[in-house]
């Protein structure tokens, strides 16, 4: 009797310990799952793009309307901040032609304005202002859109879709963009990152205004101001040609797309000036 009891007892003591070792091995495949899913698998998976897929559109004139809908408040926003800067500067520098001197408030803003163009001077004066204004100037819509498109494949590219830069634009801090699959050797830029469309816009046009590179685009702007007719994309563009390593080329097919595309640059048909 004594010996079925202990015979009886040690099958139930090997079943639960059965039971234990069944449920450690579960419980270290289902923690393993757990690993694969937030190691491997999301390390492994691909940024959501943070735009409309416009390639998922068939029709190609719905898909380019749309790309062109989308950036336009954008353009439009910074275009209309821009506008408000120059039209400060122009009355600041009416003030100084009338002999009036200018407030702490005028003076402080004089220099957030030429801080944002990178201008540096020793006097405000109304040279000063003058040269300013040749920086503080909007950009045409159309040539704005022109070159996001053409930058972006109409906004089909890794750094639209990844990063909202819609212009192509570097920046040279290590992990302060996206790195390009077909980065040159011994190069170190990246390509960069914006928390919005709105900041990749901005950027682009304080680039314009201020970079040395675009000097030309600013001076024939400048000129036409002078004539008193309002700049053109068409214009300008030929101010662009240090923006591609292309150059002329690269002139050349922006100004075929601003032909090939003149319907869906205007909004309800009707041509809308660049403030």
């Amino acid at each position: 009797m004594k010996t079925g009891r202990v015979g009886k007892l040690t099958v139930a003591v090997s079943l639960v310990l059965i039971s234990v070792i069944v449920l450690k091995l579960m419980f270290v495949e289902i923690d393993e799952d757990k690993k694969a899913v937030s190691g491997t698998l999301v390390k492994n998976k691909q940024a959501l793009s943070l735009i409309p897929d416009f390639s998922s559109i068939p029709n190609v004139g719905q898909k380019k309307q749309a790309f062109f809908d989308y950036l336009r408040p954008s353009i439009r926003l910074q275009n209309g901040i821009i506008s408000d800067e120059r039209h400060f500067l122009q009355r600041s520098k009416q003030h100084l032609k009338d002999g009036l001197l200018l407030t702490e408030a005028e003076l402080y803003r004089i220099e957030k304005i030429a801080n944002k163009y990178q201008y540096s001077f020793r006097g405000i004066n109304t040279d000063t202002l003058d040269k300013l204004l040749i920086r503080a100037d909007t950009i045409p819509e159309s040539m704005v859109l022109i070159q996001a498109a053409n930058e972006t494949g109409w906004g089909s590219s890794r750094f639209a879709k990844e990063g909202l830069n819609f212009f192509g634009q570097w920046c040279f801090t290590k992990g302060c963009g996206l790195v390009p699959l077909s980065r040159t050797a011994g190069m170190s830029h990246e390509v960069a990152v914006y928390d919005s469309v709105e900041a990749s816009v901005a950027s682009y046009m304080r680039n314009l205004n201020s970079n040395a590179a675009y000097s030309l685009l600013r001076s024939i702007r400048a000129d036409l101001r002078a004539q008193n007719k309002q700049p053109q994309a068409s214009e300008l563009v030929w101010g662009l040609v240090n923006y591609s390593e292309r150059q002329e080329a690269y002139i050349d097919e922006l100004l075929e797309m601003l032909r090939q595309n003149k319907r869906y640059l205007v909004e309800n048909h009707e041509e809308r000036p660049s403030v």
